[in-house]
């Protein structure tokens, strides 16, 4: 089975600019997609329903803004939207689909830097982050879960090009890193960072000027992380930064379904 993850950046956006061609070409069994930015109703129905894919989708109440979708290749036994807050459920930002006793769940973890860029976020975020966290823990008593997405957070100084000059930018502070660390602490795994330990120039995110994407001067946000059962079935994790169509790029996981 190939799981994997992709901020989108505006899916109809996106679509112009060859989502269907990385659909046919990517050989997942499973996609979460963040950011999404659209109803349902307002995807075509080539995006809204493609051959050969069954999709689930929670959209914010806001138009246009945050919203997450999972499309995969067999129907989910079970699909949930909800944390249980008006506040974090507004927004759009998770969905889970059960396969089985495996879980996967597409997050779009909210940005702590706010409408002025002044970090007036961030205790939002760092609650979104505890609440999904004691949903994460609970379901994954039930089986195998992997929780994809767009975290909006560099973990460690690899994680980002340029880690000095971003000590106070949400993203990087301090007790965001730290919420991080506390689900790895508690068993959660870093599928990409447990292959590639000390490699830096991973990226998944990128500005959209300056040419930052040709220059590699990016940060890896989005993960794949994995209860530990879950963890166990991982034959590979990578990222696909020739993947186009955002300023994000897909990362993902092979996973051994009879491990």
């Amino acid at each position: 089975m190939r799981i994997l993850s992709w901020n989108v950046n505006g899916l109809r956006a996106c679509v112009r600019k060859g989502f269907h061609d990385f659909l046919a070409a990517c050989d997942a069994d499973v996609i979460g997609l963040q950011e999404v930015r659209a109803f349902e109703h307002q995807l075509d129905e080539k995006t809204r329903a493609p051959a050969g894919w069954h999709t689930s989708f929670s959209p914010a109440e806001r138009p246009g803004y945050s919203g997450v979708a999972i499309y995969s290749c067999r129907p989910p036994d079970r699909v949930e939207t909800a944390l249980g807050e008006h506040r974090f459920d507004a927004e759009g930002r998770l969905i889970i689909a059960r396969f089985g006793r495996l879980s996967v769940a597409s997050v779009y973890f909210p940005k702590g830097s706010g409408r002025d860029r002044d970090n007036s976020r961030v205790p939002y975020k760092l609650e979104f982050y505890a609440a999904a966290f004691e949903r994460f823990q609970a379901l994954r008593r039930r089986g195998p879960v992997f929780v994809v997405g767009d975290y909006n957070t560099a973990h460690e100084a690899i994680d980002l090009a340029r880690p000095k000059s971003n000590k106070k930018t949400s993203g990087f502070l301090a007790e965001e890193r730290a919420e991080l660390t506390r689900w790895l602490d508690a068993g959660w795994v870093d599928t990409f960072r447990a292959r590639h330990h000390d490699e830096p120039g991973h990226y998944t995110w990128w500005r959209q000027w300056g040419g930052m994407r040709e220059k590699n001067v990016g940060w890896r946000i989005d993960y794949v992380l994995a209860s530990p059962g879950a963890a166990k079935r991982v034959k590979d994790a990578f990222i696909l930064p020739q993947v186009m169509g955002s300023d994000h790029c897909p990362v993902g996981v092979d996973v051994d379904v009879n491990g």
